[in-house]
C-alpha cells in the first residue's frame, strides 16, 4: 500500500489526483487486478468525474454548497456537519480495474480527491493488487 499526501488550500476544493494514482499503479509491478484508493477521512472524499473541463469541478461544489451550505441549523457543535454530509454522500474509497500495468479509466475520467472541510493536509491511501 502506497499513501498519497494532499495540501489543500480552500475549504471545499477537489484535487486532481489521477496521475499520481497511476503512478503508483505503473510502480506496483500489478498487470492484471484491481487497484482501490481509500480516504480515511470524515470530511474528505473521493469522486471520479470528467477532468478536462474544470468547470465540471466547479458546478458540482456550486450545487453542493447550494444543497448543502455551511452554516444551517446543524447539530453538530464543530460547525462542519456540511462537510460530513457530502462526504457521506460521495464515499470514501473507489475500486478500479487494472490491465496491461494501466489504470482502467474512460477517455474524459480522473480521479478527484474532495477536500471539505480545509485547508488541510490530507492522506489518500492506494492498494494495488
Amino acid at each position: 500500500m502506497k499513501q498519497l499526501t494532499v495540501d489543500t488550500k480552500k475549504n471545499v476544493e477537489f484535487v486532481d489526483i489521477t496521475a499520481e494514482v497511476k503512478k503508483i499503479v505503473k510502480e506496483s509491478g500489478v498487470s492484471t487486478g484491481c487497484c482501490v484508493v481509500y480516504v480515511p477521512h470524515t470530511t474528505a472524499a473521493l469522486t471520479v468525474n470528467e477532468n478536462a473541463d474544470r468547470d465540471v469541478q466547479r458546478d458540482i461544489q456550486t450545487k453542493l454548497d447550494e444543497l448543502m451550505p455551511l452554516k444551517n441549523d446543524y447539530l453538530h457543535m464543530e460547525g462542519n456537519s456540511a462537510a460530513h454530509i457530502k462526504t457521506s454522500l460521495f464515499g470514501v474509497s473507489q475500486t478500479f480495474l487494472v490491465e496491461n500495468a494501466n489504470l482502467i479509466l474512460g477517455r474524459w475520467q480522473g480521479i478527484f480527491f474532495c477536500e471539505f472541510d480545509g485547508p488541510r493536509e490530507r492522506k489518500v491511501l492506494v492498494n494495488v493488487f
